[in-house]
């Protein structure tokens, strides 16, 4: 696994994320408010907020994101507050004290860098070694049949023959569950939701994790404004 914000804490949050998972994806709140290390008040409600790293719960453990950040949202009441409205575009990131904040991508959109690792276009050095017609391509991510017999496959690897992939059974097991609906069902829910909930947002990230020194969630929604930085 890539090196996540802080080593100690990632190793921290990885055991919560283990721990947790299984609850989380059950849709029930076990956490207190005052397990997260982050607050922010929002009128009658209180967000207990924490860094998750690129992970998402799951039953078998977690998740590896390659593009994304989830921070894990908890909605408790103030007071007499029964139910909330809840949005992920009432949230956005700031990474290290940049101007610019960055909007939660879609549970869809996560699942989709997930399933397809050449979702997102990255500069790289390609090459390709061969005799005549026949060769073989190199420096290129493998593309991922998004069905089966997908013809996108062999049109973005160029037409060139490539060296098969042999997968072994050995091990392996079919997930319960896939990965788009772990992802769906990690997600902070939305819409009018009852009080406690909780879920994760998703905000895209293509850069080393190790780089992160401050990360700041800022709230923008019915309940007001404000924001926390998560350490």
């Amino acid at each position: 696994m890539k090196p996540g914000l802080y080593s100690e804490q990632m190793l921290r949050r990885a055991l919560v994320i283990f721990g947790l998972s299984i609850l989380v994806l059950a849709d029930d709140i076990a956490r207190k408010l005052d397990d997260y290390p982050a607050k922010l008040v929002a009128g009658p409600v209180t967000f207990g907020i924490e860094n998750l790293g690129p992970g998402v719960p799951s039953p078998s453990g977690s998740i590896y994101l390659d593009q994304h950040i989830a921070i894990e949202v908890s909605a408790y009441s103030n007071g007499k507050a029964k139910r909330v409205a809840l949005n992920s575009g009432h949230f956005t990131l700031r990474i290290n004290g940049a101007k610019t904040l960055i909007p939660a991508d879609t549970p869809g959109a996560v699942a989709a860098s997930v399933k397809y690792p050449d979702w997102v276009s990255r500069g790289r050095l390609e090459g390709t070694a061969g005799v005549g017609d026949a060769g073989v391509i190199f420096g290129r991510p493998r593309s991922v049949e998004r069905f089966p017999g997908d013809p996108r496959t062999q049109q973005q690897d160029g037409g060139v023959n490539r060296v098969p992939r042999v997968e072994s059974p050995v091990g392996q097991q079919a997930p319960e569950m896939s990965t788009d609906e772990i992802i769906q069902r990690a997600a902070l829910p939305e819409g009018d939701v009852a009080l406690p909930a909780s879920g994760c947002l998703f905000f895209p990230f293509h850069g080393k994790m190790k780089k992160i020194k401050k990360l700041e969630l800022v709230y923008d929604g019915p309940l007001g404004r404000g924001s926390v930085l998560i350490p």
